[in-house]
């Protein structure tokens, strides 16, 4: 992955490697087309700590034949007789989202949404975004590929439903345009069981084509979307209602406020966790290792001279002496004074035949070094 591999957005937040996760509340249009409610889950998932909304925009004529817009659309969670209507029924006009994008400005948050269509591309570009999302649907969407990749705005391009040749593909034609690109690893089962999710497929997206990965879940719970975070994800998206039982195809697959507020918790406990690289001694534990670790104590009253073996040793409590982890250049050593039964051991009270007698002191020195 190329140092360069970031995407810097106004307000000052950075999307790649090495920098928090990007949490991403996906709206979509849980807003049932109800600007009321659409507002609501801007505030919501203000509070509940995400850094981005996620809208998506439709045009039914650009998007569907007609006779896709006069199929049938029926059961409970259908918002019209057709799906065409059904679908009409669950948008909001351009002019909309140039509110919603305004209040969730205001309250900190970045506001994008997906186009599904060339019109509705054309529209979000209008809004001034910082950022466009290519949904799994559109990743073979040549034309609208190039159109967003002609953009300049950084992209972020799930890729559920999609083949790795299909994302090849993909990636090649917007890497035409530019890299800042952010690629969503994601299976568009609505909700996804926890055994198709698939996270190792991230690490294997990262080193394919040296972008920036994250994770876009539809499963019910939070563990791999935590998880995802550990494995380095650094954008996480997860659909957001305000209520689990609502109608329509996405609620149940969605976090209401109290699991984004959960999940964002989770989030910051586990980049916790990432931040240490190398094993070391903390500070924090030195209490514990005096108290807890063994130093070599003598099992039993021995003379001066004595040639010390095994069974003239042990291993107690407190760890604040001579560590076991030495024990073997112990045994062998000639004893220079009497020592007492459960008297910790030390490098003066002892003679090293292995190497000519010299005081232990200075083979500890060396045991030290080595």
């Amino acid at each position: 992955m190329k140092p360069e591999s970031i995407i810097r957005l106004p307000g000052g937040r950075v999307i790649g490697p090495g920098q928090p996760c990007f949490i991403v509340a996906e709206i979509g249009n849980n807003h049932q087309g109800d600007m009321e409610l659409a507002r609501a889950m801007v505030r919501e998932a203000a509070q509940a700590g995400a850094h981005a909304v996620k809208f998506q925009k439709r045009d039914m004529s650009a998007m569907f034949t007609e006779a896709g817009r006069q199929a049938p659309c029926s059961g409970p969670n259908c918002f019209g007789p057709t799906y065409g209507s059904h679908r009409l029924a669950l948008e909001l006009s351009i002019e909309e989202m140039a509110e919603l994008k305004a209040l969730a400005e205001s309250l900190g948050l970045a506001f994008f949404a997906s186009a599904w269509d060339m019109p509705s591309l054309r529209q979000v570009i209008g809004l001034g975004v910082p950022l466009l999302k290519i949904g799994s649907a559109d990743l073979v969407n040549i034309p609208l590929l190039r159109k967003a990749g002609a953009s300049g705005i950084p992209l972020i391009l799930s890729t559920g439903m999609s083949s790795q040749e299909d994302v090849d593909a993909a990636v090649a034609e917007l890497r035409r345009f530019h890299d800042d690109i952010v690629l969503l690893h994601c299976n568009s089962t609505y909700p996804c069981p926890d055994e198709l999710v698939g996270l190792p497929v991230m690490a294997a997206l990262a080193a394919r084509h040296g972008l920036p990965v994250g994770y876009s879940g539809h499963e019910r719970g939070l563990g791999p979307s935590v998880a995802a975070v550990a494995l380095g994800a650094c954008v996480l998206e997860r659909h957001f209602t305000l209520d689990r039982t609502m109608r329509g195809t996405d609620h149940q697959a969605s976090l209401d406020p109290q699991g984004l507020a959960e999940l964002v918790r989770l989030v910051g406990e586990a980049e916790a966790a990432m931040r240490l690289t190398c094993k070391e001694v903390a500070g924090s534990e030195l209490a514990a290792s005096l108290k807890l670790r063994k130093s070599i104590v003598f099992a039993r009253d021995l003379p001066a001279g004595h040639v010390l073996t095994e069974a003239d040793l042990a291993a107690k409590c407190p760890g604040d002496g001579v560590s076991p982890i030495h024990w073997d250049r112990a045994v062998g050593m000639t004893l220079a004074a009497p020592v007492r039964h459960d008297e910790q051991f030390r490098w003066e009270l002892a003679l090293d035949a292995k190497h000519g007698g010299s005081n232990a002191v200075n083979v500890a020195r060396a045991a030290v070094s080595d």
